[in-house]
């Protein structure tokens, strides 16, 4: 299991919610969708996560220096529990 942190979440016109978590070295990520719904009668995103390392893609090259300090970020003021 790896940890991975929150950098970016994208909505779409059809309801859906593109969570993106990346390392702190921002060379790997996992993403996430779910139903926009779900963030208002859910518990909520957290800051971070544990996912298997199977589950961890690489990221593209143009956002790994953004992903890496959004993660570092993250990681410096939440703990991976934390409901962001």
């Amino acid at each position: 299991m790896t940890r991975v942190w929150l950098v970016d979440r994208q909505f779409d016109s059809k309801g859906l919610v593109r969570l993106t978590y990346a390392t702190e070295d921002g060379e790997r990520m996992h993403t996430k969708e779910l139903a926009e719904q779900r963030l208002v009668t859910g518990n909520g995103i957290t800051a971070g996560r544990d996912v298997d390392d199977t589950a961890l893609g690489e990221s593209p090259a143009d956002d790994i220096e953004r992903f890496a300090a959004e993660a570092s970020r993250m990681a410096a003021e939440h703990d991976p529990d934390d409901v962001v």
